[in-house]
Formats: C-alpha cells, sequence, structure tokens
C-alpha cells in the first residue's frame, strides 16, 4: 500500500468518508522520500517509537518498517476507520486516540516499550501546537533519545537558531538546554494534501544526557529567560525589570559581573551569559 500516492491516499479518505480539518492542522504528507529519511533518522530495529498525530499512517508505515514498535496518539476519533484500513498489516503498531498533552506519556512509555533498547519520539507535527508539544516532550523529561519532528520551516529556523543569533527567541533557549538541535532537510508545501500555505522541514532533537549549564534555580531561569524575550527591541534590563519585577540596580549588577553591557538585549546573549546572569539574581534575592 503506497500512501504516499496521492491518487491512492484521496481514495481511501474518500471512501470513509473523511475530510481535512483546517483547524486540526491536517495536512497529509504524499512525498514519497521525506517518511523513510524521518524514519531512518528516528529510529533502529530495536527502537520504540512514539509517534504524535498519524494522521492517515503514511509516516506510521514507515515507522513500523524500521522500528520494533510504533504507539502512535491520535486525536482525531474519525481517522479510526482510515487508520484500521491503512495499518491492517502492520503487527508492530497500536494506535491510541486521545490528546497526547493529557496524556501521561512517562508511563505508556514505561508499559508500552520496556522489551525496547531506546525509545524515540517521530512525528508530522499541527503548526498551530508545534512549540507546546516539543516543549511538553523536553520539560516532562521523558526516557528518549531524540525527537524528529516536521515543522514549519520558520519555526525550525527559530528552534535550531544559535542561541544569541538574531534568529534566537526564548524557546531556543528553552530547546537548547534540553537538547542539541538541527535541521536535517527542508520540505515543500507541495509534499502535501492539501498543501499547506509554508514551507516545512524536518528538525532532530537530540537529548541531552545533562544541560551544558549549571542553574542555582531551573524554573526561575526560564522565568527570567521569557522575561528576557518578551521585548526584542528593549534592553533586557528594561524589558525584565516590566515583566517580571527584578529591579534594575540587581539587573545591571548582574549584567556588569558577567562583564556585560548594561544595555545588552537577551537576544544577543549566549547560553552561559544568560546563565550567569539568572544565577546571579537568583543569589541575590
Amino acid at each position: 500500500m503506497n500512501l504516499a500516492d496521492y491518487n491512492t491516499l484521496q481514495k481511501i479518505l474518500k471512501s470513509e468518508g473523511f475530510n481535512t480539518k483546517k483547524s486540526l492542522g491536517q495536512n497529509f504528507l504524499v512525498n514519497p522520500d521525506v517518511c523513510p529519511a524521518m524514519a531512518q533518522n528516528a529510529c533502529n530495529k530495536e527502537t520504540g517509537v512514539l509517534e504524535i498525530g498519524p494522521g492517515a499512517g503514511v509516516l506510521t508505515r514507515e515507522l513500523a518498517a524500521a522500528a520494533k514498535k510504533v504507539v502512535a496518539i491520535e486525536l482525531d476519533n474519525r481517522l479510526k476507520p482510515v487508520l484500521a484500513r491503512t495499518l491492517s498489516d502492520k503487527d508492530n503498531v497500536e494506535v491510541i486516540f486521545g490528546d497526547a498533552m493529557k496524556i501521561d506519556l512517562l508511563a505508556l512509555i514505561g508499559e508500552k516499550f520496556a522489551d525496547c533498547s531506546s525509545v524515540a519520539v517521530c512525528a508530522n507535527l499541527p503548526y498551530y501546537i508545534t512549540s507546546p508539544i516539543i516543549m511538553m516532550l523536553l520539560e516532562a523529561k521523558l526516557p528518549i533519545d531524540n525527537i524528529t519532528v516536521m515543522v514549519q520551516k520558520e519555526a525550525a529556523e527559530r528552534l535550531c537558531a544559535k542561541v544569541g543569533s538574531r534568529e534566537s527567541g526564548a524557546v531556543t533557549v528553552a530547546v537548547n538546554y534540553y537538547a542539541k538541535a538541527e535541521i536535517l532537510f527542508e520540505v515543500d508545501r507541495d509534499s502535501f494534501m492539501p498543501p499547506p500555505n509554508v514551507d516545512s522541514a524536518v528538525i532532530k532533537l537530540t537529548l541531552r544526557d545533562k544541560p551544558e549549564i549549571e542553574l542555582r534555580d531551573e524554573k526561575e531561569f526560564f522565568r527570567f529567560i521569557k522575561a528576557a524575550f518578551a521585548q526584542r527591541r528593549k534592553t533586557l534590563v528594561n524589558t525584565v525589570s516590566s515583566s517580571i519585577g527584578i529591579s534594575k540596580d540587581l539587573l545591571r549588577e548582574a549584567l556588569n559581573a558577567a562583564g556585560l553591557s548594561e544595555t545588552a538585549r537577551g537576544e544577543s546573549l549566549t547560553m552561559s551569559e544568560l546563565a550567569l546572569i539568572s544565577n546571579y539574581i537568583c543569589e541575590r534575592k
């Protein structure tokens, strides 16, 4: 069954009375080269793969061929008959219908992948929920090796930007704290049915054994980071002071202690510099 063939996929969806919902970001992949490449980058024959949003099962079939086991979580119950049909010959795939943001993924991984040597996440994520899903996976500190996902190209560039570059933001810092991020390849909008209005890219986040920076208080660090990037045109002193109420004097002291200009902006600072400032503040609050 070649689900990457436009006519085949369209015929299956039509026969099951399924219509895509724009609100769920449903754009099914019909480029035959993309899913095999994603699967090969994400896993091997001893890997258990958690897929979020299998859609019609295009990527799921490739993951089933490359991995030991696949558990796919699908939000849209209307896809039950479609997935039952497209995955009927894949005995190492289990589909769970529910909201990945609400499921206990730690318990699920422990139950479903106990016999796998490693666990990975692989998904073609709906654009509207890209950052929430990725941050949920990272912050949960799940026992996974990597996250290989397709996202909007602009989001990929932001997620994988170098911290301290113009393209970086609060989410860049957060991702870099937990993982090493890289863009694997770009995917043209015509690779989807129906085609979205933007191009995409596949990224891989390889989780770190431990962060590259040491923090006094992880929660306070991310609170500080969110404030530091809240108003990009303003200096760090002004935006952090107005966002979370840390005094300007203390912020200036922290910048001076780190050997930085008092007019520095959050986007211009490296991970280690941001950690130095946050740690200084935590020690003196």
